[in-house]
């Protein structure tokens, strides 16, 4: 699993924006060598797939509307099937140097791993809320979950990324790939999926990659009606993982005492974005009780509702 020959790379995108030629640049920088280069572009308008193809990437471009998170992704694993690892990144994730790859894929030495996702670094100038929720979930220290962990770690043992992550594409054919349909979490679905296989999740701190939002209280509500959602829709990894309440607790400790120390003026703010992180997630867990048009408007990923 070493010879970087069998690693290919997957991004799909959509209007990239002005960070494209970073992404662009960074991935060419890598010491790691790929077998194949695949963009899944959504009719972008802005002219990013004439670079894509001048840094040697194979570009398929399907339907705007034909997107879909499970289903993409899946897609992309036609274009790869003659490699071992599949690495997939978003758009707007940069590698922060040469052997981010290199590093993420080393720890498919262990043939247990099937999935390894890397650390997401605040992007440059970050506010102080924006920083701390890199810092929390992806901390400078890592691990490898299996299935015996989720009695200790809960619903977190199958934590994944779909911003910065490889898999191995052998397991990921035998357990049938990414779930199609999925409003929120098919990196998660499928995490927990490899775990309930007998195969472990792996976190790499030392493969970066530049990563994080600056949400607004709307959006914070609208992307946890998302995660509610899911968990409504795919309660069996509730059931067999257990609920997230206790990492939320965790996580409200250390943002307070993060702010408490670095930005104390941010904490009214951070305050009232948890709130909205509740609310959403208990309207989402809600959902099928509303009509389709106040589910649009509530949900992050408005596209879902249309499908």
């Amino acid at each position: 699993m070493s010879d970087s020959n069998n690693i290919s790379i997957v991004v799909p995108v959509f209007n990239p924006g002005e960070t494209w030629h970073d992404w662009l640049e960074a991935v060419g920088s890598q010491s790691a060598r790929f077998f194949t280069k695949v963009v899944i572009d959504s009719s972008s308008t802005d002219g990013c797939v004439g670079e894509c193809t001048e840094y040697g990437f194979d570009v398929i471009v399907i339907p705007t509307d034909d997107f879909d998170h499970g289903t993409t992704r899946q897609l992309a694993l036609k274009y790869v099937k003659e490699s071992d690892v599949v690495v997939f990144l978003t758009q707007d994730a940069i590698l922060s140097d040469s052997d981010s790859i290199r590093s993420l894929v080393k720890s498919f030495e262990d043939e247990r791993v099937a999935i390894v996702y890397g650390r997401q670094l605040p992007r440059r100038n970050a506010a102080p809320i924006e920083a701390h929720a890199r810092l929390f979930n992806y901390p400078d220290e890592g691990h490898v979950y299996g299935i015996e962990d989720k009695d200790l770690y809960g619903l977190k043992a199958a934590f994944n990324s779909n911003s910065f992550s490889a898999y191995r594409v052998s397991v990921l054919k035998k357990i049938g790939g990414f779930k199609a349909g999925i409003i929120f979490g098919e990196d998660m679905l499928v995490a927990a999926n490899v775990l309930k296989s007998g195969y472990r999740v792996a976190y790499c701190h030392s493969a970066c990659v530049y990563h994080s939002h600056d949400y607004s209280l709307k959006q914070e509500f609208q992307r946890y009606f998302d995660m509610g959602v899911m968990h409504e829709d795919q309660y069996w990894l509730l059931a067999d993982f257990g609920k997230p309440t206790g990492e939320g607790f965790r996580f409200v400790k250390s943002e307070l005492s993060y702010l408490l120390k670095h930005s104390p003026q941010y904490i009214p703010r951070a305050m009232f974005g948890v709130l909205m992180k509740y609310l959403g997630y208990r309207v989402g867990r809600l959902h099928k009780i509303f009509p389709l048009w106040i589910k649009r408007r509530l949900s992050m990923n408005k596209r879902y509702w249309f499908n």
